[in-house]
């Protein structure tokens, strides 16, 4: 017995994730940081700066998260007593 062959069954596109969260970028002078965020989607973003000081007896902080509105610019700051390791930051939706 021969089977005819048959096509695959289309699989159902799935729709593109709406682009979302704010853009940022952080700076470091010495010990302290500064990062601006700007958010050009009509989702609020909530951000939160992490800073990672180099010295071990140095605390590491997380600020306080910050929503950023469509269209807003907002500037988070942080500092370490000696020397920055790392920065990053956290983005969460709002709903």
């Amino acid at each position: 017995m021969v089977r005819a062959a048959t096509a695959p069954e289309a699989v159902p596109a799935t729709p593109a994730p709406e682009p979302f969260g704010a853009a940022c970028r952080a700076s470091v002078q010495g010990s302290h940081v500064v990062a601006y965020c700007h958010n050009p989607y009509p989702d609020t973003d909530r951000v939160a700066l992490h800073t990672d000081c180099a010295m071990w007896w140095d605390l590491d902080a997380d600020a306080a998260p910050v929503d950023v509105a469509p269209g807003q610019t907002v500037r988070l700051t942080d500092r370490c007593w000696k020397g920055v390791g790392a920065v990053w930051m956290t983005h969460q939706k709002v709903s």
